[in-house]
């Protein structure tokens, strides 16, 4: 967590939210960390003087950004680990999650676009899915 902290910081201020949501994207979803391991990490990197915390104006969410020494810790790391993670990733699984992602976002889009009646069709397909699943990994 601490080196991907630092790679993202490295190219620009970020909150925590953000930074999942970064890694989760560069991992293509293989890594989403969850709150309960960034944030008491930028605590730590915070206390380690590595980076330092500013409240957005207007808001309450914290701008993390490196200072000097975050800097220069950061840019001794060779590799980020989004690249080694998906450096062997099987192509597959790659693939079935990110169109996880694309399905989930379509179906997240639908409870704001979709009619009632839209939205239950929508909830058929998502069980029909889930059904024909369990159909394939049941199979021999």
């Amino acid at each position: 967590m601490r080196i991907a902290i630092l790679k993202l910081l490295a190219e620009r201020p970020m909150h925590g939210y953000e930074m999942i949501q970064e890694i989760a994207e560069r991992t293509q979803q293989l890594w989403k960390p969850s709150p309960g391991s960034v944030y008491p990490t930028l605590q730590m990197l915070e206390d380690e003087g590595l980076i330092v915390a500013a409240a957005e104006q207007g808001g309450s969410k914290k701008l993390f950004e490196l200072t000097e020494q975050g800097r220069e810790a950061a840019d001794k790391i060779e590799t980020a680990p989004w690249d080694e993670i998906t450096e062997d990733a099987d192509p597959g699984q790659m693939n079935l999650s990110a169109a996880l992602g694309q399905l989930a976002a379509a179906v997240a889009q639908s409870t704001h676009a979709a009619s009632a009646e839209q939205q239950q069709r929508i909830i058929d397909i998502v069980n029909t899915a889930r059904r024909e699943i369990y159909q394939i990994l049941g199979e021999d």
